[in-house]
């Protein structure tokens, strides 16, 4: 709980300009959660150390938790709730359902933004590559393999479409 006094926050959540007035030191996470319903994104360690809270802020994998309302100021926040306004969002959902990538699903929401803004920033991203992004993440049901297996799907079929998009550019 914050003794501090609140401050206006303006940002874009979801791709719709929010504005909030909370004290500095609220964390994302609780903006989100408390403020605006938000709740895919989870509070499990509150030390940024197991990435359920992860979302996207300005394209960038964030916990949420460590994020306070200061830093948010203009800044573009996308939940797991916005995911859909990525256009390859879909494609990702669908290879970790069809791996059946989660059991308890608490992790998922999490997963799946670090996975997000790893094929925002590179979308021919290899294993290493999808090892190095999901490293801040835990998953205390799957063992990680079925987790692995949906990445590794979302990636082929996220290379597969940019190879016919580019086709498309070559064609009369």
């Amino acid at each position: 709980m914050s003794i501090s006094k609140s401050i206006p926050v303006s940002f874009q959540l979801n791709g719709v300009r929010r504005s909030v007035d909370a004290a500095p030191d609220t964390r994302l996470s609780d903006i989100l959660r408390d403020g605006f319903d938000l709740t895919a994104s989870k509070v499990g360690c509150g030390i940024g150390r197991c990435g359920a809270c992860t979302v996207l802020m300005n394209g960038r994998a964030v916990n949420g938790c460590l994020v306070m309302a200061w830093q948010i100021e203009g800044a573009e926040i996308i939940s797991p709730e916005g995911l859909d306004i990525i256009p390859f969002a879909q494609i990702l959902k669908d290879s970790l359902s069809e791996e059946n990538a989660f059991q308890c699903g608490y992790c998922a929401p999490g997963f799946t933004m670090a996975l997000t803004a790893l094929f925002l920033d590179n979308p021919n991203a290899t294993q290493p590559d999808i090892l190095a992004a999901l490293e801040g993440n835990i998953c205390r049901c799957t063992g990680y393999h079925s987790i692995m297996r949906g990445a590794q799907r979302a990636a082929h079929r996220l290379r597969a479409a940019k190879a016919v998009a580019d086709l498309g550019d070559h064609l009369p």
